[in-house]
């Protein structure tokens, strides 16, 4: 995402007792009708397993004998090997979530799942590019492809993924898509960026990159 996009990701929440509603969008009023398209350009539709319905609860980590802390990202690693950093993220008064400006930065959004959750899916969103500092890490998103493997790391947890699908969006909110950043349905990772074709008269990148990704057995421990 360019610094132009920087409000591509908004919360709306619906009522008190209604999960904010995830959508990826600029300049979209909080509870408008969904303008999302429908990904004419995916490579792969994500499983319907991860479906979820709006007014959900956010994810709780029920005991579970022997289960591990459920603990936030503090670095994935890519498919190419690059390492990049996670700090948690929130939204700001508006509802924007509030993405890393540094392009070399993934932001966790709180609101979702973390690394031993059973549920839900662990949201990292960050730019594609910037003007200052050119293509960030997340760029290989765009080309990724089913079966690669991205590592979250978290500060005792160590748990991998495997991408199960890319699809391309067209900005717009996401109500129809909860699988982005629902709280229920099976554990998994989405991955979010910017994609093509960039438009300035029309607010930079037109499409996002969703990437998910599924677990790969039970987190585990870290070496010291």
């Amino acid at each position: 995402m360019g610094r132009a996009t920087a409000r591509l990701l908004v919360l709306g929440a619906a009522t008190a007792s209604v999960v904010g509603v995830l959508v990826l969008a600029v300049a979209v009023a909080r509870g408008g009708a969904s303008t999302a398209g429908s990904g004419e350009g995916a490579v792969a539709e994500p499983a319907p397993a991860v479906q979820a319905e709006r007014g959900t609860s956010m994810a709780a980590s029920a005991p579970r004998t022997g289960a591990l802390t459920p603990e936030p990202p503090q670095r994935a690693v890519l498919p190419s090997g690059t390492a990049v950093p996670v700090v948690a993220v929130s939204t700001t008064d508006d509802g924007t979530l509030d993405v890393p400006s540094d392009v070399d930065v993934a932001g966790w959004w709180r609101g979702g799942s973390r690394i031993g959750d059973p549920f839900g899916s662990v949201l990292l969103s960050a730019h594609v590019d910037s003007a200052a500092d050119g293509l960030g890490p997340y760029v290989e998103l765009l080309d990724v492809r089913r079966g690669q493997s991205v590592v979250l790391t978290s500060e005792s947890l160590r748990q991998e993924y495997v991408v199960s699908s890319l699809r391309l969006l067209d900005k717009g909110p996401l109500a129809e898509h909860a699988w982005v950043y629902a709280a229920t349905g099976p554990h998994r990772l989405v991955l979010v960026t910017c994609a093509g074709p960039f438009d300035a008269g029309r607010g930079g990148y037109q499409r996002l990159a969703v990437v998910t990704a599924t677990p790969v057995g039970e987190p585990t421990r870290r070496s010291p």
